[in-house]
């Protein structure tokens, strides 16, 4: 039996030279040159809204020695704008930057209680409920069912109202939704009393 002659596996080598595309993102709008639209309606400060040609609008944006962004493609014409892209993609930033910081995040808390709760744990469990209350958030109040205690459900309902009907008249919350069975679950939801 005659051994094969020893081969080094070489690995082929890798193109040098720069990769296509790396670094570089694809642009969030179609400027200048790019744009393909025959007519665009063309918009700006202190340029009167009108539809032109594409060369013309092009034009338009070279003599005030500005760009050309198309801002909105679909519409029938494009509507392009003229201003400096940088200072576009700065405002377009910073407007997007204040509407996330003006979102309302409505945050649920969970407030979780057997069938068998003692009259202590749920004055302790209220008082938390009040504080995530009074923080905006929303609580999710909850029976849970182990084995056998599924048999107690009027006693979970009840326990629930009273839970509710003390931070409503604490004026702290709001009922959103009356007891309901889910799986081994009864769930209701309070939301934060609106403040007058």
């Amino acid at each position: 039996m005659q051994k094969k002659p020893f081969k080094p596996t070489v690995k082929p080598k890798k193109p040098s030279g720069p990769r296509p595309n790396r670094g570089r993102r694809e642009a969030l709008h179609r400027i200048n040159k790019f744009i393909t639209a025959p007519e665009v309606r063309v918009v700006g400060d202190d340029i009167e809204s009108a539809v032109l040609s594409l060369a013309a609008a092009m034009k338009l944006a070279e003599q005030v020695g500005l760009d050309l962004i198309e801002i909105s493609p679909n519409a029938e014409p494009p509507v392009c704008r003229i201003a400096d892209y940088n200072k576009f993609l700065y405002e377009q930033k910073k407007k997007q930057k204040e509407l996330k910081a003006n979102a309302v995040v409505n945050e649920v808390k969970e407030i979780r209680f057997g069938p068998n709760t003692d009259e202590h744990d749920v004055d302790f469990k209220l008082k938390h409920a009040s504080k995530f209350l009074n923080e905006g958030a929303k609580v999710r109040a909850y029976v849970f069912f182990k084995g056998r205690t599924i048999i107690y459900k009027e006693r979970g309902e009840e326990l629930l109202m009273r839970f509710a009907n003390k931070l409503i008249e604490e004026g702290v919350a709001k009922l959103e939704s009356t007891p309901k069975q889910e799986g081994k679950k009864m769930i209701i939801l309070l939301g934060p009393a609106k403040k007058k």
